[in-house]
């Protein structure tokens, strides 16, 4: 493992610049949306837990539903212009509920249908972004580039987050939500300005594009094992910050104050974690990055313990770092090891894998913390996070997978032979020396 500390020049390519200042400014307005959304429910005439449930679900039920699509369209269209038409979409959903909520006339079925299409414009919009990178920045610079694109969203969350309860407390939910709606038209504007070449396809149905993804993203074992591990973590750690966390600060650290010091301290480790990623080299990228996923385990399992809050804070530090430095080896993989004509459609079976039991994580969490115990479900949380990257550590893939040779002008020689049928392109033929950027649009 070496640290390299070149990556200043891509800040001097305007095309990176623009790309992540929409991203910046897109996540900061998310930011705000996340604690916003909820209050402006919970203060509406008729407010209840269960009504801001279904909101909240209506946004994140499209977000899976549609994410497939999603990926076959970015893989059709200009990838930048499908992100100004999501960014509209986005930027029209919550400019009506901010609308909404500013007058106080908020019927349930007319916020739910905002919600998803909020949501619609996710699914949009993910595969797309995780498909571009590639065509913005040079092979060779693909890692840092994520690194840093991942500093400045995850710094720029946070920031949001920190901002967004004095703004709701200040002027009121319905503001916050219109800023929220004014990153959108914001990032919409920067995006529209990249320029990136479109190579031509040829005519094919949906059906037979989904297909292509598929056989793409199944004849991959060091992928699928990765995002069948992923499936199980992501709705472990759902089920912790979504339900048991919450409940065991209540219950042994003082509420709410305590846990926020719990997740802050994870975001601020992202931050560090991203920048770290930004300029590590690694000649096995995904054992690392799996290797990564155990560090998650960790807070957890100091929650069921409930040790003390200093100690359970610098673990979630801890995770935070690894998640992101997962997060940018991962993303430059798969950008370096899938042809750019299906990189969005097999992100977007990324998404969708990765995603699949999240819901179900939120679901079960609460009737098992009731049946066995919140420690024992905290328990249960850790030991399925340390048994699915185990089990991915079997994969020989994934153990031996190399990176691509990084040459001194930034591109990258070809990496090893990818798990797909002789005749088909590496993802680095189609990368080039002119750029294309990805991973997950927090």
């Amino acid at each position: 493992m070496t640290v390299s500390l070149v990556g200043s020049s891509l800040w001097r390519d305007r095309q990176f610049v623009l790309l992540v200042s929409a991203r910046v400014v897109s996540v900061l307005g998310n930011g705000f949306a996340r604690v916003a959304l909820a209050f402006a429910v919970l203060a509406l005439p008729g407010a209840s837990a269960g009504r801001l449930s279904l909101v909240v679900a209506c946004q994140a039920l499209p977000q899976l539903v549609f994410i497939l699509v999603g990926g076959v369209i970015a893989d059709r269209m200009s990838r930048p212009r499908l992100m100004v038409l999501a960014d509209v979409l986005g930027a029209a959903a919550y400019a009506g509920l901010a609308v909404m909520v500013l007058t106080r006339h908020a019927p349930l079925v007319a916020m739910c249908m905002l919600a998803v299409l909020a949501g619609m414009a996710t699914a949009l919009f993910a595969p797309a972004m995780d498909g571009l990178v590639p065509s913005v920045v040079p092979a060779g610079r693909l890692q840092q580039a994520n690194g840093l694109l991942r500093v400045g969203t995850n710094s720029s969350l946070l920031l949001g987050l920190a901002l967004s309860g004095v703004t709701v407390a200040l002027v009121g939910a319905g503001w916050a939500l219109a800023l929220n709606a004014a990153s959108f038209v914001l990032s919409a504007a920067l995006t529209a300005r990249l320029r990136v070449s479109v190579r031509p396809r040829g005519r094919s149905s949906g059906w037979a594009d989904l297909r292509e993804g598929w056989r793409e993203f199944a004849s991959r074992q060091w992928l699928w094992v990765v995002v069948a591990q992923y499936s199980v973590v992501v709705a472990a750690l759902n089920a912790n910050v979504g339900v048991l966390g919450p409940l065991t600060a209540e219950q042994h650290f003082g509420g709410a104050r305590a846990w926020s010091v719990i997740v802050g301290a994870q975001a601020v480790g992202t931050i560090a974690g991203a920048g770290l990623a930004a300029r590590v080299r690694v000649k096995r990228p995904l054992l690392v990055a799996v290797l990564c996923t155990f560090p998650a385990a960790v807070p957890i399992a100091l929650l069921s313990a409930e040790a003390p809050l200093w100690l359970i804070a610098a673990a979630m530090f801890g995770a935070g770092i690894a998640s992101d430095v997962f997060g940018v080896l991962w993303a430059t993989t798969i950008q370096r090891e899938i042809p750019q004509e299906v990189l969005s459609r097999v992100s977007s079976y990324d998404w969708f894998g990765s995603l699949a039991l999240a819901p179900l994580g939120l679901l079960i969490a609460g009737p098992v913390a009731a049946s066995v115990g919140t420690s024992q479900a905290l328990a249960g949380c850790a030991g399925l996070i340390v048994l699915a990257t185990t089990a991915a550590l079997l994969s020989p893939r994934i153990r031996t997978l190399r990176a691509a040779a990084e040459t001194p002008d930034g591109t990258a020689s070809p990496p090893q032979a990818a798990e797909h049928p002789v005749g088909e392109e590496s993802a680095d033929s189609d990368a080039g020396p002119a750029s294309d950027v990805k991973r997950r649009a927090q």
